[in-house]
């Protein structure tokens, strides 16, 4: 298990957006980074950085992943890394799991599973039959994979600061939830960003 503690002081908050597959999760993540000032990081990001070293396609990292916890746990210690240098957003699946009491913010977007499935079939073009099995699998090997790997159940929402279901809003209304509370729960942390004061 990795330690979920920084050993120097961090430059800015740290913030964590989590959520499964078509939630919106990248879309506020990247508009909070930018809107804030902040670096904007994702869970993605740093699996296609470590295909890259070891000089293979993000397919076959896929596969090498499934037989190999070690890539996982790279992921993870480098989400970690990141996550403990502070004036951050970073965005994935498990990201706030695995920044714990790093992360400053910690929000989780979601929507039913059948929105979802839609969303993801529509961005990518794709039948929904097919985008629906894919994404289970993918939900449940998470699911799995951090109950194995860190006795952690991530259908346990009770870490994060806000859980918001995206389905009943538009994305400029879910946004304004997401930044105003944001604002708020970092101002009461001692966190001054200009860009809160606007």
């Amino acid at each position: 298990m990795i330690a979920r503690r920084c050993s120097g002081g961090k430059k800015g908050p740290t913030i964590a957006v989590s959520g499964p597959p078509g939630s919106g999760k990248t879309t506020y993540a990247r508009r909070l980074a930018e809107d804030l000032g902040l670096q904007y990081y994702s869970a993605g990001m740093i699996f296609r950085e470590v295909a890259r070293e070891q000089g293979v396609s993000i397919e076959e990292l896929n596969r090498i992943a499934a037989e190999d916890p070690s890539i996982d746990l790279e992921i993870d210690s480098r989400t970690l890394e990141i996550g403990c240098r502070g004036g951050v957003v970073l965005e994935g699946h498990l990201v706030a799991w695995v920044l714990g009491g790093v992360a400053d913010v910690r929000i989780y977007v979601t929507a039913p599973l059948e929105v979802r499935i839609k969303r993801i079939a529509m961005r990518e073009n794709r039948p929904l039959a097919d985008v629906y099995r894919e994404t289970v699998a993918r939900e449940y090997m998470h699911w799995r994979r951090f109950l194995d790997y860190y006795g952690i159940d991530v259908n346990n929402l009770q870490i994060f600061n806000l859980v918001l279901d995206t389905e009943p809003l538009s994305v400029e209304e879910a946004y304004a939830v997401i930044k105003t509370y944001t604002c708020r729960l970092l101002a009461k942390k001692g966190f001054r960003l200009e860009a809160c004061s606007r």
